[in-house]
C-alpha cells in the first residue's frame, strides 16, 4: 500500500464492535436482534456499549473510559433531531423503524455543521421516489450496524485523520527507525544467521504438530490483472492447471498428513479460514462447491466475510453519493485489516485457543511461492519466542515496498514497536536522522527487510490481543487525493478510512507487557512473487528497464525457477544454460518447467528423502516433468521431454532408472485481439501445448516400481 507521508493513522479504541454477522456469537445474536427491530431504543451506539476514546496521533492511543467526545455524544441526541428535522413527518412514516432512526442519528451527529445536509436534505415530497427513500434509509442503518461504534464513529474518526492530513501532520515525528530483531535464512547455507534454515524447519515441522491455522485473504477480484472473477481461481502454472486455491489447499493437506504421519495421530487437523467481501464471497464459495471443496474436510474451512465502509467526498467528512443515484451512499473496501476483528467476532480464535493449537498463519491471495518458507517462519516464531512474524524479503534501497522497521520513541520506550513502514515514509524519516534510506555496504540491500505481507502469529498472545478492549480493530488511516493541494479540502474522488493486517502490533503494544515482533527474511525467489498486474502493465515495467513485472506469467515463470533450484539441491542434473525467452513481452524461463507439488514434499527433509542424491539424475531445459504423491521417491531419472507422476496417499511408488524421451510440451504465443480466447488464458499471452507426455497415474494402494523401460510392476 502507498502512503503519502501527509496520511494519517489513528487506533481507535473501542470496547466492542460489529460487521454483517451470524447469529453464532453473542454479539451477533444481539445484532440479529437489532435488525429485527427488537431495540425499542436504537442508537449508533454499538448495542453492548462504546468507548468514545480517541486520540489521533498515529502511535499513541487511548484506552477505552477515555474523555468522551461531544460529537459522538451528538449522535444519541435524537429528540432534539425530530424537533428540527428537516426531513418532512410524511416522509420519516415512510421508513422502517431502524431506517427511522439512522437518519434521525445522521441529523443529529451532523448538527450544525452541515456536512452531511446533501444526504437527509431536500427530500422531495411523500409520494416521490419514496423507494429510494427508504434504500437509502436502510443503507444508513447497515452502515452503522456493520462499522465497530457505528456510523458515527466511522465518521468521528474520518473527520480527525482527515484534518491531519490537510495539515501534514508527520505521524513519526517522535520517533526514531532502527533495524529491528529477526532472522535471515537462505535455503542452500548451512548458517544463515544465528540458526541454519535446516534448524529452523525442524522446529517448524514439531510446531505443525502442535497446532497451526492458516487465514487466507482473498477480498479482491482479478480486475487489476485483466481478469473479471476472483483471483483464487486463476491457474498458477499450466503444467498442472492448478488454481491458488487448489494449491494452497493441497499444501494444508500435505502439512496435515506429514504431522499426522509424524505424530501417529490421524486426528491432527488444520483448519482453513477464507477472508472474503461482497465482491468475491459467492464466488469463492462456488469454486469450494464445484472442487468439492478440493479434498478438505468440509467443517475445516470457514469463510468470513468483510463488508465495505462509507466513502467521503470532502475534508469535512461528507458521505460520498452515488454520482447516478442520489439514494445511495457509495462505499468502498476497507482492507485486509478487517480479518482480526472477523475472527474476534466469529469466537474463531477462541474456539482455536480451547483447542490448544499453538499458532495462526496469514497467506495472500497470488503469492504462490510463500508456501516454501511457512515451515521455517514456523520454526523462527517458536524458536525465537515471536508472538508476531513477518516473512520477508531483502529490499533494495528506496525500493518502492513496505519495509519492517523498529521504531524508538525519541522520550517513552514504552511507545516504541515493531511494525510496517511504507517505503515513502521510511525515506524521510531516515533522512530525518542523518542518513535516507540507503544500501547495506556488505549485502547491497537496505538492512531494513521487505515486507512480503505474510504473518506468523502466536496463538496465545494473539487470542489475547484479540480479547482486549480494542478486539482486533487494527489502525486506520486515510489517504485523498486532493483537487487542489494547497487547500486540500476537496478530493479527486471520494476516499475512505482503511486498515492493512500488518498493523496489529500496535494492539499488540497495548494487551502484552512485552511484545516480541519480528521478522524472517529468506531469497526472494523462495518466497516472493506475487500475480498483480495485467499484461499490459507488467509490458510496461519490462520496457522501462524493470525486472518484476507482476504478471501471472512472471509468477508461473518464478514457480518453476524455484523448483529448478530445489531438484538442483536434490542433486539433479539441468542440461543446458537457463537462457529466458520472451513470451507475450514477458521474459520467462526457458525451462524445464517443474512442478514438485506439496505432497511430494514441503520441506528440505522430504525432498531429501523423496529424491535419490547418489542415483543417476538428468533433466533438459526443454523438459517439463510434474511430480504429486506422499510416498513417491525417485531413484535415477534421464529426463527429455514431458514426464508426470501423481500417486495416491495410499501408494507407493519407486522410480528405477527411468529414461524418459518424447517431444514434451512448448509455449504458443496467443494471437492479439482474440475475444473468443477465454480471459483466464488470455491475460497470459500465451499458452502451453503438450503434444506428447509420459504419464503415470497410480491411485492403488500398494507398492510399485517404475522400470527403466517404463513399465509399471507391483511388488509384494
Amino acid at each position: 500500500m502507498r502512503l503519502a507521508l501527509a496520511s494519517v493513522w489513528l487506533l481507535y479504541a473501542s470496547s466492542a464492535s460489529s460487521f454483517a454477522t451470524t447469529a453464532s456469537h453473542p454479539q451477533n445474536q444481539l445484532l440479529q436482534q437489532r435488525r429485527n427491530g427488537g431495540f425499542a431504543s436504537d442508537t449508533l451506539s454499538h448495542p453492548i456499549g462504546f468507548s468514545a476514546g480517541v486520540n489521533p496521533a498515529f502511535l499513541t492511543s487511548t484506552r477505552g473510559g477515555g474523555s468522551k467526545d461531544t460529537s459522538l455524544q451528538a449522535s444519541v441526541d435524537t429528540e432534539t433531531a425530530k424537533a428540527s428535522s428537516p426531513i418532512l413527518p410524511e416522509n420519516m412514516s415512510l421508513l422502517s423503524q431502524r431506517g427511522r432512526q439512522a437518519v434521525e442519528n445522521l441529523i443529529a451527529f451532523d448538527g450544525d455543521e452541515g456536512a452531511q445536509a446533501h444526504v437527509y436534505g431536500n427530500w422531495p415530497e411523500p409520494g416521490v421516489e419514496d423507494e429510494g427513500k427508504q434504500q437509502l434509509a436502510e443503507q444508513l442503518a447497515d452502515l452503522d450496524e456493520s462499522y465497530p461504534g457505528g456510523l458515527a464513529a466511522y465518521l468521528t474518526k474520518a473527520k480527525r485523520l482527515l484534518k491531519e492530513s490537510a495539515d501534514g501532520v508527520n505521524p513519526f515525528a517522535d520517533f526514531e527507525a532502527k533495524v529491528p530483531e529477526g532472522e535471515s535464512l537462505t535455503f542452500f547455507d548451512e548458517e544463515s544467521s544465528t540458526m541454519s534454515f535446516e534448524e529452523a524447519e525442524q522446529i517448524g515441522l514439531k510446531a505443525i504438530g502442535d497446532g497451526v491455522v492458516f487465514v487466507l485473504v482473498a477480498g479482491g477480484l482479478g480486475e487489476r490483472l485483466g481478469y473479471s472473477g476472483i483471483k483464487l481461481s486463476l491457474e498458477t502454472n499450466l503444467c498442472t492447471s492448478k488454481s491458488y486455491l487448489e494449491l494452497y489447499t493441497s499444501y494444508i493437506k500435505a502439512m496435515q498428513f506429514l504431522a499426522r504421519q509424524k505424530s501417529g495421530n490421524n486426528d491432527v487437523r488444520i483448519p482453513l479460514v477464507i477472508m472474503t467481501s461482497g465482491d468475491t464471497d459467492p464466488l469463492t464459495k462456488q469454486l469450494l462447491e464445484d472442487n468439492d471443496y478440493f479434498g478438505m474436510d468440509r467443517d475445516m474451512v470457514t469463510i468470513v466475510m468483510q463488508d465495505k465502509v462509507a466513502a467521503l467526498k470532502d475534508g469535512k467528512a461528507g458521505l460520498a453519493i452515488d454520482d447516478d443515484n442520489r439514494w445511495e451512499v457509495q462505499t468502498k473496501p476497507h482492507g485486509h485489516g478487517d480479518v482480526h476483528h472477523l475472527l474476534y467476532r466469529e469466537g474463531l480464535v477462541d474456539k482455536w485457543e480451547a483447542q490448544g493449537l499453538q499458532h495462526v498463519v496469514f497467506l495472500q491471495d497470488t503469492n504462490a511461492l510463500v508456501i516454501n518458507s511457512i515451515v521455517p517462519a514456523l520454526g523462527v516464531s517458536s524458536a525465537r519466542g515471536f508472538h508476531m512474524n513477518s516473512i520477508c524479503i531483502p529490499r533494495l534501497a528506496e525500493e518502492a515496498a513496505g519495509a519492517i522497521t523498529k521504531l524508538e520513541h525519541k522520550t517513552d520506550p514504552s511507545k516504541s514497536l515493531v511494525i510496517n513502514v511504507e517505503y515513502n515514509q521510511l525515506d524521510p524519516l531516515l533522512k530525518a536522522q542523518g542518513t535516507g534510506d540507503v544500501p547495506d555496504e556488505t549485502t547491497g540491500f537496505s538492512p531494513f527487510p521487505g515486507n512480503a505481507n505474510n504473518l506468523v502469529m502466536s496463538l496465545p498472545e494473539y487470542a489475547k490481543t484479540l480479547r482486549g478492549e480494542d478486539q482486533g480493530v487494527v489502525l486506520e488511516f486515510v489517504n485523498p487525493k486532493y483537487k487542489d493541494e494547497k487547500a486540500r479540502t476537496d478530493f479527486k474522488k471520494p476516499t475512505r478510512l482503511e486498515c492493512m493486517m500488518q498493523d496489529i502490533p500496535k494492539l499488540f503494544q497495548k494487551e502484552l507487557s512485552e511484545p516480541k515482533v519480528g521478522f524472517c527474511m529468506f531469497d526472494r525467489w523462495f518466497t516472493f512473487s506475487p500475480a498483480k498486474n495485467a499484461l499490459e502493465a507488467g509490458q510496461q515495467t519490462i520496457a522501462k528497464g524493470g525486472s518484476a513485472p507482476g504478471t501471472l506469467s512472471s509468477a508461473e515463470s518464478d514457480m518453476y525457477i524455484q523448483n529448478q533450484r530445489k531438484l538442483e539441491f536434490a542433486g539433479f542434473e539441468i542440461e543446458g544454460e537457463d537462457k529466458p525467452i520472451m513470451m507475450a513481452g514477458i521474459p520467462v524461463t526457458s525451462g524445464p518447467h517443474v512442478m514438485l507439488c506439496p505432497s511430494l514434499s514441503i520441506s528440505q527433509e522430504e525432498l531429501k528423502e523423496k529424491i535419490n542424491k547418489d542415483s543417476d539424475l538428468t533433466v533438459t531445459r526443454r523438459s517439463s516433468l510434474v511430480l504429486e504423491g506422499h510416498h513417491l521417491k525417485i531413484d535415477g531419472l534421464s529426463l527429455d521431454g514431458a514426464l508426470v507422476i501423481r500417486t495416491g496417499d495410499d501408494t507407493h511408488v519407486t522410480v528405477k532408472d527411468l529414461k524418459v524421451q518424447n517431444k514434451g510440451w512448448t509455449y504458443t504465443d496467443l494471437p492479439e485481439d482474440d475475444d473468443s480466447i477465454p480471459e483466464h488464458i488470455r491475460i497470459r499471452g500465451y499458452t502451453m501445448t503438450k503434444h506428447e507426455t509420459a504419464e503415470y497415474l497410480l491411485y492403488e494402494p500398494g507398492h510399485f516400481v517404475i522400470e527403466s523401460d517404463g513399465q509399471v510392476t507391483k511388488v509384494e
